[in-house]
């Protein structure tokens, strides 16, 4: 199966990298250093699961250069979905699909609306991972998963062949959703609280999450994406907030989401994707979400003045 990964920072990285160390036909989308490294020296990954190298890796700097393939994987940072999503189609072949592996809850129906709604598979990967140095991607905890389905529900054929692919890869766990609407706010229920309340406290997981007053604006930010969620028709687990308190409790201590740490270096985040996004959607169905208006508000001005930049 060939792949194009759409985006070769921590997520596109690892998994087109266990792709390629499978033996798939990959392109990677890169630029800058991370491109001339990945040119030059392949494609290294550090990882909990075992590290490896692609020595071949193929890559290119645009869209432009890159083959058409049947299944593009897009693990660009939330914001630049909508810019992206348009130049797509060009490698998108007649039985094609990219598979969304954003943060947050609204990447696939920008991307249904440039390529078209039967084009997408929705997914939703759980790893703590990021470039460490040019070409050196670093898996640093949580075991690697990807969830996908289909928008409309259901199994599909070409669902099941990425499962097949997937399954036969190193370090990948991976299941196809039935409910992926669910899927994906249950993700989002988890990263958009935890990456707003450790940069909020600019602190690792293992500092803030035993602080009462940390710990209970963490739960009232999850409960407030709860609500939203069962007001917009998704169905979450009765259990999801308790269950995603204790994914958090079994986090390594040094955890930071990729939001809090582009936020902390001054860079532009998902801040509009994940907190900003709980945000504008309760306003849009008159749900009360005081602990993220807040939480959305602190962090703002850090946000606006790394895109001023």
């Amino acid at each position: 199966m060939r792949f194009a990964i759409i985006g070769s920072g921590g997520v596109g990285g690892y998994f087109g990298g266990r792709l390629a160390q499978a033996g798939h036909d990959v392109t990677f989308l890169a630029r800058g250093a991370h491109l001339v490294a990945i040119r030059d020296r392949g494609l290294r990954v550090e990882s909990t699961e075992g590290d490896f190298l692609i020595p071949k890796a193929r890559a290119a700097g645009s869209l432009e250069d890159m083959p058409p393939a049947d299944i593009l994987i897009l693990a660009v940072k939330t914001w630049q979905v909508r810019e992206m999503a348009p130049l797509l189609p060009p490698l998108l072949l007649d039985d094609s699909a990219v598979l969304t592996l954003q943060n947050g809850v609204e990447a696939p129906d920008e991307v249904a609306q440039a390529c078209g709604a039967s084009r997408v598979i929705a997914g939703v990967c759980r790893l703590m991972s990021y470039v460490a140095e040019p070409g050196l991607i670093r898996h640093a905890g949580v075991t690697p998963r990807v969830e996908f389905g289909e928008l409309r529900g259901g199994r599909s054929a070409r669902t099941e062949a990425l499962q097949a692919v997937l399954g036969g890869c190193q370090g990948v766990a991976s299941a196809i959703s039935d409910d992926i609407q669910a899927a994906l706010w249950e993700k989002f229920l988890f990263i958009a609280p935890f990456s707003a309340v450790g940069a909020v406290t600019g602190k690792p997981a293992g500092i803030w999450r035993h602080v009462p007053q940390s710990r209970a604006l963490l739960v009232a930010a999850m409960d407030e994406v709860v609500r939203l969620a069962q007001t917009r028709g998704v169905a979450l687990a009765q259990d999801a907030v308790s269950r995603t308190l204790g994914f958090i409790d079994r986090l390594p201590d040094e955890a930071t989401a990729s939001m809090q740490r582009d936020l902390l270096a001054g860079k532009p985040s998902e801040l509009e994707a994940q907190t900003g996004a709980i945000v504008r959607l309760a306003a849009a169905s008159a749900v009360p979400t005081p602990a993220n208006a807040f939480l959305y508000a602190a962090l703002l001005p850090a946000e606006r003045q790394a895109r001023d930049q």
